[in-house]
């Protein structure tokens, strides 16, 4: 589940194995290079973590957000 705070909207997804979390990414990286909209992101080994905020609207969360959060969701 996504959450909104510091002007973000956050999620975790954890994942079998690195393999699995590195799929996922290259799926988000495309989904995001379509999208013209990049997340902020980490991962450690089963675990990726994301951040999305539009940072030309001034580090806020906006519909570009909740756009690529729900394109996320459907992977």
């Amino acid at each position: 589940m996504w959450k909104e705070e510091e002007n973000k909207l956050k999620r975790t997804f954890e994942f079998k194995d690195f393999q699995e979390a590195f799929a996922f990414m290259t799926r988000v990286a495309f989904l995001a290079e379509l999208q013209g909209h990049h997340p902020n992101w980490s991962n450690v080994y089963n675990t990726v973590s994301i951040e999305l905020t539009t940072h030309d609207a001034g580090n806020i969360v906006t519909d570009k957000d909740h756009k690529l959060a729900k394109a996320i969701d459907a992977i």
